[in-house]
This record gives C-alpha cells, sequence and structure tokens, in this order.
C-alpha cells in the first residue's frame, strides 16, 4: 500500500481500477460467480384448489396445484437449478399433524408427482416439519401445558420421514429445530431401508420477523412465537453448537435461515463444516427487495443478483430462494 502522505502518482505500479474497467474485466476476475446449479426454488402446493392461487404478501409465488408445480419443477430443469423445495398447504389441520404421514396428504402425493415428472433431472426436497400441518401451528406436539414436547415430536418426524422417503424425495429439510432430529430421522430411514435419503439440517434456524409472508403462504394457525426453539438472533456461537450435533447425527447438508441478516454465522458455519452449506433467503427478505422495486426504490435484478452474490460470498454452495427462476435467467 503506498505510505501515508504520499499521492498515489507517487506509485504508478498501484492501480486496482484497472481490474475494473470493462465488463469482460470484471467478469474474468470475479472471485465469486453464481451459477443456476447453486439455487433451490422453494414451492408450495395446495389442496383442494382448481387453479394456482397468488399470495399477496409474495407477489409473484403462488400457492400451486400439483398440475401447476410438475410444470414448474419442468421449468427448473430446463434453468438448469439445482432443486426444488417443496412445502404442503393441507386442507384440514389436527393437533398432532396426520395430514404430514398421510400417504395421500397433500405434500407426499406432490412429491410422487415431481420425482415421477422430473426423476434425477432435479433434486427433490421436502419440508419436514408439522407446522403447517398442525392446528396450533407448531413445529410439533404439544405437551398438556401447551409447550412442544420434543421427543413426541421426534416420533412424528420420523414416521413423516417414512412418508417422504416413499414418496421419493431425494433430500428431507429437517426445519423443526428439535434437539436429537437428525439423528432420529437417520435411524429410523436406515432402518426401513432408506439409507440413500439425505438429510438438510436446518442447522441454524433464527426466529424472525421476516417469516410472516411465509405464514401466509402456508396458511399458518400459530398464534405467539416459536422462540423456545428456534435460535435466538443475539447468538452466533449457539449455533456452531448445533452444527457440531448436527455433523455427529449423520446430516449430509446443513443451512442457516435466514440467509441476509445472519452472514456472519453462514461465514462461521461455512469455514468449519465438512459438508455442504446452504443458506435460504426467506420469504420477507423476498418480499423486501420485491416492494422496494416495485416503488422504484431499487432495481430488482440488480439487487436480486447482489443479495445472492452476497450469500454465495459469505460461503453459502447452496441457496434457497424465491428469485432461483429469475436468477437462472439473470446469470
Amino acid at each position: 500500500m503506498p505510505a501515508v502522505g504520499l499521492p498515489v502518482s507517487a506509485f504508478p505500479a498501484v492501480r486496482p481500477r484497472r481490474l475494473r474497467g470493462s465488463t469482460p474485466l470484471r467478469r474474468l476476475v470475479a472471485e465469486h460467480r453464481l451459477h443456476p446449479a447453486d439455487l433451490v426454488l422453494p414451492v408450495f402446493v395446495r389442496e383442494g384448489i382448481a387453479a394456482p392461487q397468488p399470495i399477496a404478501a409474495m407477489p409473484g409465488v403462488v400457492q400451486h396445484t400439483i398440475d401447476s408445480l410438475v410444470d414448474t419443477a419442468h421449468r427448473c430443469v430446463a434453468a438448469g437449478l439445482g432443486g426444488i423445495m417443496i412445502f404442503g398447504v393441507p386442507a384440514a389441520k389436527d393437533e398432532r399433524g396426520s395430514g404430514a404421514d398421510d400417504p395421500d396428504g397433500i405434500l407426499n402425493q406432490a412429491l410422487r408427482a415431481v420425482v415421477a415428472a422430473v426423476g434425477d433431472r432435479l433434486v427433490v426436497m421436502s419440508d419436514l416439519c408439522l407446522d403447517e400441518f398442525t392446528a396450533h401451528g407448531h413445529c410439533g406436539v404439544l405437551d398438556e401445558h401447551g409447550g412442544v414436547d420434543n421427543d413426541a415430536t421426534l416420533v412424528r418426524y420420523a414416521a413423516m420421514a417414512l412418508a417422504q422417503a416413499r414418496a421419493g424425495a431425494h433430500v428431507l429439510g429437517l426445519s423443526g429445530m428439535m434437539d436429537g432430529q437428525v439423528g432420529h430421522v437417520r435411524a429410523a430411514l436406515d432402518a426401513a431401508g432408506f439409507p440413500q435419503v439425505l438429510l438438510l439440517a436446518y442447522t441454524a434456524k433464527y426466529t424472525s420477523g421476516l417469516y410472516g409472508p411465509f405464514r401466509e403462504a402456508v396458511a399458518s394457525s400459530l398464534v405467539g412465537d416459536r422462540a423456545s426453539y428456534q435460535q435466538d438472533p443475539p447468538n452466533a456461537t449457539e449455533a456452531l453448537r448445533e452444527l457440531a450435533l448436527d455433523l455427529a447425527e449423520g446430516a449430509d447438508i446443513v443451512m442457516v435461515k435466514p440467509a441476509g441478516s445472519h452472514l456472519d454465522v453462514v461465514a462461521a458455519v461455512a469455514a468449519v463444516s465438512p459438508v455442504p452449506v446452504a443458506a435460504y433467503q426467506i420469504s420477507g427478505e423476498y418480499s423486501q427487495i420485491v416492494a422496494a422495486a416495485e416503488r422504484g426504490w431499487i432495481e430488482r435484478d440488480r439487487v436480486v443478483l447482489e443479495s445472492l452474490i452476497g450469500i454465495k460470498r459469505a460461503g453459502a454452495r447452496i441457496i434457497l430462494t424465491y428469485f432461483a427462476l429469475d436468477a437462472a435467467a439473470l446469470i
């Protein structure tokens, strides 16, 4: 670096701007790149609708029918995306989330249809959590005091995992943040003859104010919050404890969620994880960008790519984003 007090002209060889002089040059020396294969599209499939239903809080995103979901899966293949993550929205809910492991439940029907349509041309992921299926909206079974019963919930997760594996899911996304969930589900899958099914552990899923649009998308029944089992935003080191546990229990991929407000955690996990690290750009992050762009305050495409390259630069190899198809067309 030039000595303090001397003009840059005293060091004619020091010209970092030379590497920024044109688009091809900037592209040539870029330290990080986005590729469609890095991206996973989260999607919602809703029971009992005849046509896709727009989600007001997420302009451009819909609740799919199974047919429109299959069409979207084909679009993902054509765009070269890495995967699709499917969330189910059932017509009826109960206290134990019975629809989650029902072979004829909407999520398991959708998984079978998508896997039949795209086979091994796309990684088909499923959300493994009870919150969309429970009448109370929590991610697990409640005890007599109204709290989430960790161990009773693990039993439900195992049943849900087997249903999703039988439906053909390639990767199960363990998003409930229950203690021991990875090990319990791994043991159930292996015992039932599904050792090839991968587990994506939501290693650091923070309680966040940015989940609001998602809760509209899945017609959540939640009253209150999930702070007793999701991670507290002030804590970062805790994520590394969760990482160590998930790895010991057999996680194949680990994830940080939300991505944008926890890039430091993405970086910390990526620095030590021996398995691929994913990050989820969640509904509120999506809706903020869309809303600001609709008002003309920002350039949508530019900010979409900037937000995603920031997540990639932090260390995520896999990015779940509702912008996946849009971004694939821009890269």
